[in-house]
């Protein structure tokens, strides 16, 4: 007996000694599943897999590809990979009798409508629209699909189909010196520089439209890595599902609309926009509820009022309840959840009680309840709302994530983050407690790999806020030994980590890898616990939200096994700028490290795309006396000679989200005092960079941040 327990444990061992720590190339080896569907009657479940893969011309980089995979409810065959083309696939959905497939992918760099039929063969491709199609929704029947087309103001100007009478806008377009909108009349004058006042203008918007001048006249002209002037509108289209068929439009003019669902029992859509002939779309930030009547296509507003954006609207199974959120425009909030009759209007609006925000909202069948899923408490969490007793009941675990769901007669899909996997596809029974795996995407590569398991705690803040944190010790840890930390801290600021959120899972698992402690907390003006929680740090971007963090470091370090002497601080976007704040104020670390931060706030107002922080938090702009202290108070550039700490900066070069300025004037301001200080530009990136950026870039950052935190917790002689 001796002797076998002796060779189980030796089996035991040599199972853990050849398990590895996850390695910085293991980014690339995540796949991620995302829009998960029931065929319609249940028995099949269709999804998207994002894949991280070689480029065929730089063994150092990789590209990202998603294709349509179907996996049976039950898991009795291996789940089937449905497309393979290198442009991907994108937007699945079952036809009603669950004998084809609609998808979108690209062809000549514009998407299009594909029909794969579920008995074999390839897929067919549906729609050739100039501009390209996407969304595509079945017909009840399933003889057509419903899609939406993107069209600039310039086209619509000239598009007989989408402006038949040839109209200008009822708003103002906002170019300086014209009334009524009266130059976008001129399409047919001969442009000549040497010409006529109106064949210069026709000259120079000539210019304009060969990209060699770019006009601003717009107030959102900063998008996420460039600029640009023109102004997009998104219409809706039926098409037919037979080769050859003709788009018929639905919607028209100067106006986008989003969210198409077809109304069950009906001839109507419903549908979401923001029709107001007064204000230019870029100063309007409301959102109404039509329906639009499929043989006439007359619009009806179901849902509409100044200063309230309605959104996520979703139809019940017998087309008499509408589900939405609704949220007061230029504040800080948590939209509520509502509903409302299909044929009702604001006096009827039913608000549920539900402090969190909200994405996938799915009625019951027997439409006695709305599922959805909400981050919350360091997960993100499918919540059951009892709309007769007006309840909210968490279903899944806090420590884990879905980020995408469905259901189907009580039954249950999802995809799942866990701590031990980055993306998995389960399902479940009505109540959400019998879970079956059925894919292995990550399950192989993770075999042999040590994982860290994150510890939660908690403590009260000044104002008497729980505030949540987590500790992950170091692969190997030992007790009794002591080892460098990392204080990770999320951005948003209303953004929220924990065991369920999916984009830190690999940063945090490479930091324990190498040796760190990481320690993340949910600071006072996070999201997932309420809106008074986020609404804690209006006014106050600085010292509260640093008194949390610091207080979750404090509490992992009384925990015992960190050295005090080396530890160090990361963050991106709001976390660029509070880390920047924290060693303004505090000289505890050893090296810092802040990514696509803002860093003076009274200039991001001009420099970036989320300008709009400014006004809602700040209480005003910056030639606004009482805004302006508010904004000189908070701006960590205010402080920047108290700053000790080595320092690495990032930033994208086409990020527009912040303003890639403000990491010069920080790093610029810090080098012309002497002090240490590096700054890391990436070309061609965006904001996104570190969750959906390109990947030798997202790994670059990575070893960069280790490697410089390397050199200063571990300073050589």
């Amino acid at each position: 007996m001796k002797t076998i327990y002796l060779l189980v444990l030796l089996f035991q061992l040599s199972i853990l000694s050849a398990q590895k720590e996850i390695q910085i190339t293991d980014l690339t080896k995540i796949q991620t599943i995302s829009n998960v569907q029931f065929s319609p009657d249940g028995a099949h479940i269709l999804y998207n897999v994002l894949s991280i893969i070689p480029d065929t011309k730089d063994k150092w980089d990789y590209q990202y590809q998603r294709q349509l995979w179907v996996s049976e409810r039950d898991g009795q065959s291996t789940s089937r990979q449905l497309t393979f083309q290198k442009e991907g696939a994108t937007g699945g959905t079952w036809a009603p009798d669950g004998q084809s497939i609609a998808f979108v992918r690209s062809v000549d760099s514009k998407p299009q409508i594909f029909i794969l039929p579920m008995a074999g063969g390839e897929a067919w491709q549906l729609t050739n629209e100039k501009n390209g199609a996407s969304n595509p929704v079945w017909s009840p029947d399933g003889k057509s699909i419903l899609f939406s087309s993107n069209y600039t103001l310039a086209e619509i100007s000239i598009d007989s189909t989408l402006n038949p009478a040839k109209s200008v806008p009822a708003w103002p377009t906002e170019k300086a010196g014209f009334i009524n909108n009266d130059y976008l009349k001129q399409n047919n004058v001969k442009a000549d520089p040497n010409g006529s006042l109106e064949e210069i203008r026709a000259y120079l918007a000539l210019n304009e439209k060969d990209k060699k001048a770019k006009v601003i006249t717009k107030l959102q002209f900063q998008q996420e890595s460039g600029t640009s002037n023109d102004l997009s509108f998104n219409h809706l289209f039926t098409v037919a599902v037979s080769p050859e068929a003709k788009p018929v439009r639905l919607t028209d003019g100067y106006y986008s609309f989003a969210n198409p669902q077809f109304i069950p029992h009906s001839s109507k859509i419903l549908v979401q926009s923001d029709i107001d002939p007064t204000e230019h779309p870029d100063r309007s930030l409301e959102s109404e509820i039509y329906t639009i009547d499929l043989s006439t296509k007359q619009l009806h507003k179901i849902l509409g009022t100044p200063g309230i954006a309605y959104n996520q609207a979703t139809i019940s199974p017998s087309g008499k309840t509408i589900a939405f959120v609704q949220s007061k425009t230029n504040t800080v909030s948590i939209p509520a959840l509502s509903i409302i009759p299909l044929n009702g209007s604001e006096k009827d609006i039913r608000v549920l009680q539900h402090d969190r925000s909200i994405s996938d909202i799915h009625f019951s069948s027997d439409e006695k309840n709305i599922y959805l899923s909400s981050p919350s408490n360091g997960g993100v969490v499918i919540f059951k709302i009892d709309l007769e007793r007006n309840q909210s009941t968490p279903m899944t675990s806090y420590d884990e994530g879905i980020s995408s769901f469905d259901m189907n007669h009580g039954h249950f899909a999802f995809a799942k983050i866990t701590i031990h996997n980055p993306s998995e596809l389960y399902t479940a029974d009505e109540n959400l407690k019998v879970l079956k795996l059925l894919t292995q995407f990550n399950t192989a590569w993770l075999a042999d790999k040590k994982l860290s398991h994150p510890e939660k705690y908690s403590f009260k803040n000044e104002k008497g806020q729980t505030i949540e944190y987590w500790v992950m010790r170091p692969i190997g840890y030992q007790s009794g030994q002591k080892y460098p930390a990392i204080l990770d801290i999320h951005g948003g600021p209303t953004a929220m980590w924990g065991p369920g959120e999916a984009s830190m899972w690999h940063e945090f698992q490479y930091y324990c890898g190498k040796g760190y402690t990481v320690v993340y907390c949910n600071p006072r003006g996070s999201g997932g616990y309420g809106e008074e929680f986020m609404r804690a740090n209006i006014n106050d971007w600085g010292k509260g939200p640093t008194d949390d963090v610091l207080q979750a470091l404090d509490g992992a370090v009384a925990k015992g096994g960190i050295d005090t002497g080396r530890l160090a601080v990361t963050g991106g976007s709001y976390a660029g700028y509070l880390v920047a704040w924290i060693i303004s104020h505090d000289q505890r670390f050893k090296a810092a490290c802040s990514q696509r931060g803002v860093y003076d706030l009274t200039t991001f107002f001009g420099e970036g795309n989320a300008w709009r922080l400014v006004p809602n938090y700040f209480g005003g702009y910056p030639w606004q006396p009482e805004a302006l202290k508010n904004l000189e108070r908070e701006s960590p550039i205010t402080y920047v000679q108290n700053i000790r700490t080595p320092y690495l900066i990032f930033h994208g070069e086409q990020d527009l989200r912040t303003g890639v300025i403000q990491s010069e004037q920080m790093y610029k301001s810090l080098k012309v005092m002497g002090k240490t200080v590096e700054y890391v530009r990436h070309p061609g990136a965006s904001h996104e960079i570190t969750r959906s950026g390109n990947n030798r870039q997202r790994i670059d950052q990575m070893l960069r941040t280790w490697e410089f935190f390397e050199r200063f917790l571990y300073p050589k002689s």
